[in-house]
């Protein structure tokens, strides 16, 4: 009698435990969806657009972000263990350095989550695309193309020859996608009558206002024969510096041309300006698209298993102090 009653209870027991774990799994599953947002500099209009952009799908779609900054390396990997923590299924990621992508990978790995990468794409230890990525970045060649033309049409407006002009190239030959929009405004300069000894590189450390002055201004010092400048970057804070850098040597802003990339608050204010400076236009993507669709595409991969595409690329807009109103409004910026 005793050993049925036992049996019974033990029975009894497990049934009680299989009906805990089926709710517990049922608990995960209808839990809300949550994803991390990381962004290597969240200051930065860009960034806080991209961040907020995704949050409010979220808010329609019913998932979470985790807005995250991470400057560095080891911040990366802490926000990957906080996003474990709290139960993420995965994040989008703007890396600080697109050299981490194995660790990424590693550490995502550890905790189950997939991810996507937007605006800076990951590399391996040989420098190619990390595999199995998705991504969803400016087609920065065609964008640098884009800048390069931009000043050439306006030089011509303006009745520049380029023997006269002097081309400032800000840029960081170590983030591919600074060397690849530098180096597609450099073709495109060279196709319309520069001469490779006419432009200046200026390397910088950082890719902001501060950094583009930085590398600026000593590159403007050493050349004081030259009275007109045209100047371009991986981004429009630093072609911001590099005009700054132009004002604090008194160089006229009729003399100065310089076109940036993004479209964002900072162009809105220099546009905004009651006297032109020799910020002439940036070519305008719209940030709020990038982070709506990055964290759209996540979330797909996430839910039904459809994994975006390895690369998604993007072109802007010329956008000026004539028609950066019209042109916000059309990209939703």
């Amino acid at each position: 009698m005793t050993g049925k009653i036992h049996r019974r209870t033990f029975c009894t027991v497990l049934a009680v435990m299989a009906v805990a774990l089926s709710m517990s799994g049922c608990n995960r599953s209808e839990a809300p969806l949550k994803i991390g947002f990381l962004v290597k500099m969240p200051e930065q209009a860009w960034f806080i657009n991209e961040q907020k952009a995704a949050t409010e799908l979220g808010k329609k779609n019913g998932f979470s972000v985790v807005s995250i900054g991470t400057p560095d390396g080891e911040k990366v990997l802490a926000a990957i263990d906080n996003l474990g923590a709290q139960g993420a299924q995965g994040f989008v990621i703007c890396p600080p350095d697109v050299r981490l992508g194995p660790a990424i990978r590693a550490r995502a790995k550890q905790y189950n989550m997939k991810f996507v990468t937007v605006d800076d794409r990951l590399v391996d230890g040989s420098g190619t695309p990390l595999e199995g990525v998705p991504h969803l970045g400016m087609s920065a060649s065609k964008i640098g193309n884009q800048v390069g033309q931009a000043i050439a049409d306006e030089m011509k407006r303006r009745g520049w020859t380029p023997e006269e002009v002097g081309a400032l190239r800000i840029t960081d030959d170590q983030l591919p996608t600074a060397k690849q929009r530098t180096d597609g405004a450099t073709e495109t300069l060279l196709a319309n009558g520069f001469k490779q000894g006419e432009i200046f590189d200026a390397p910088q450390r950082t890719t902001d206002d501060e950094g583009g002055f930085n590398a600026a201004s000593p590159v403007l010092v050493q050349h004081p024969d030259i009275k007109k400048w045209v100047i371009y970057a991986l981004n429009e804070e630093t072609v911001l510096g590099g005009v700054r850098a132009t004002e604090q040597l008194h160089i006229p802003a009729e003399d100065v041309i310089g076109v940036g990339i993004n479209g964002a608050g900072e162009a809105f204010a220099e546009f905004q300006k009651k006297q032109a400076t020799g910020f002439y236009g940036t070519i305008a993507v719209s940030s709020t698209n990038h982070g709506r669709q990055s964290a759209q595409n996540l979330v797909d991969w996430i839910r039904v298993g459809k994994e975006p595409p390895a690369d998604t690329p993007t072109v802007g807009k010329l956008m000026t102090r004539d028609n950066w109103q019209a042109v916000r409004t059309e990209l939703g910026i």
